[in-house]
């Protein structure tokens, strides 16, 4: 065995391969478990939160795309073999089965954009359990990930009561995390994104002007105004808080008349500032111009600010750590699993009885009730088919069929679905008010199966 530790090694790119986005012990199962003969039995994982973050009233799945498209390219090259090889954390047969892993079972989800409550199954795995128990890091950790910042960011969609809000946070997070949490942020409703790779991956719009190193870089910010006027025309945003603003705000309209697209201001007490920058704006002539706050902006900054008049927001650091809380605090557990190797085994429902940390056996799924008002009432989570009612939603869709994806969409799809799943919440799951979740779990053991 090759010892690690001391070792000095280079930085290596994973480039687009996923395998290795994993936890030790999950390799560690995988070998006793070929070991005892039961690597081959079929089970089913479920993917969910035993609570929301304290006071809020919904969840958001996000990620799911990302997870399909990570796990499409799970897979063990020659180079990552011989890594876990040499350094003693498979054995050989282990090795071997690894070499040819391909997921071949199936992957049932909430799509994404839909709201989920304490509980609620939102991933539902199943295949062999060497196949499946790989999965766990990496479904976690995108869907933690995601679900986190989309959830913070329809909290901050909501307080903005339809004025747009730009994603900027990518400098307040790890590179590859800024990409996913533009991404997150646009299926819970983000008009844009600052970061230029969400735009090019995703399709997400981006936008962006100057900085405060744009107007310090000239003589004066008239130099500076003028420079950017000049590139990007009299639609563009100037920030007018470098200096002096009621100075800025006379000189953005001098130069660029009334017809200027907007302005920009990042510090002091904005509400205030607002009021003071909207008023010298209609005076001016420029009643059209608009008006865009920044500055470590959360979804209560943005509430308080509902009756100032600004026109958008931009959000950052809040948005990419979770708005205080940045993980979902998703787990993967076995629920239920084979009595033996043969496919026609009977299942058995499997759980923890931990204290603090339990879970209910069986493969469950889950149907929203929705009352003749179209609003929901109930999450009703069963270990057969509940039966859905004329005006409920099953929640659960085909994702992976036999190892092949089937639920690709686009983005547009998850973030439109998440405005309608949004729309049939109950008025108290935009209050930004600490509280219990919107919707209430219900479970209901056995039923039919179709």
């Amino acid at each position: 065995m090759v010892p690690t530790v001391g070792l000095r090694v280079p930085l290596v790119d994973l480039g687009d391969g996923t395998a290795l986005l994993t936890d030790r012990y999950e390799l560690t199962m995988l070998q006793a478990a070929l070991r005892s003969g039961t690597a081959d039995r079929r089970a089913v994982f479920e993917v969910f939160a035993r609570s929301l973050p304290a006071g809020r009233r919904y969840g958001v799945v996000a990620g799911t795309g990302r997870l399909l498209d990570a796990l499409d390219a799970f897979r063990f090259d020659p180079d990552e073999l011989e890594y876990l090889s040499a350094n003693g954390i498979v054995d050989e047969p282990t090795a071997r089965w690894l070499e040819k892993y391909r997921f071949t079972g199936d992957v049932w989800g909430y799509a994404e954009g839909d709201c989920y409550f304490p509980d609620s199954p939102i991933l539902v795995v199943e295949g062999t359990f060497g196949e499946a128990v790989l999965l766990e890091t990496l479904a976690l950790s995108i869907l933690n990930h995601d679900c986190a910042i989309a959830s913070a960011a329809s909290r901050m969609v909501r307080a903005a009561q339809g004025r747009p809000i730009i994603e900027m946070g990518s400098r307040r997070t790890h590179e590859r995390a800024a990409v996913a949490a533009a991404r997150a942020a646009y299926v819970a409703g983000f008009a844009t994104t600052s970061n230029l790779a969400a735009g090019r991956l995703y399709g997400v719009p981006t936008a962006g002007t100057s900085a405060h190193a744009f107007t310090l870089l000239h003589d004066s910010e008239r130099h500076a105004f003028e420079a950017q006027l000049a590139s990007l025309g009299a639609s563009t945003t100037l920030l007018v808080d470098t200096y002096d603003v009621e100075r800025a705000v006379r000189t953005a309209v001098e130069l660029a008349g009334p017809s200027l697209g907007a302005v920009r201001i990042d510090s002091g007490d904005l509400g205030v500032v607002a009021r003071r920058v909207r008023d010298q704006l209609d005076s001016l002539g420029a009643r059209d111009t608009r008006i865009v706050v920044t500055g470590d902006l959360d979804e209560y900054g943005i509430a308080a600010l509902a009756a100032a008049p600004v026109d958008g927001y931009g959000v950052g650091t809040s948005l990419v750590t979770g708005s205080g809380a940045p993980t979902a605090s998703l787990v993967y557990k076995l629920v239920a699993r084979a009595d033996g190797p043969a496919d026609d085994a009977p299942m058995r429902p499997v759980a923890k009885r931990s204290t603090g940390k339990p879970s209910r056996g069986g493969r469950k799924t889950a149907v929203r009730r929705v009352d003749g008002h179209g609003t929901a009432y109930a999450e009703t989570v069963s270990t057969g088919e509940p039966g859905a009612g004329p005006r409920d939603r099953v929640l659960q869709v085909p994702l992976v069929r036999d190892g092949e994806v089937v639920g690709r969409e686009p983005l547009r799809a998850a973030r439109e679905r998440h405005a309608r799943a949004v729309a049939e919440l109950p008025p108290t799951a935009t209050q930004l008010s600490k509280g219990e979740p919107a919707v209430p779990t219900e479970f209901v053991d056995g039923g039919p199966r179709h």
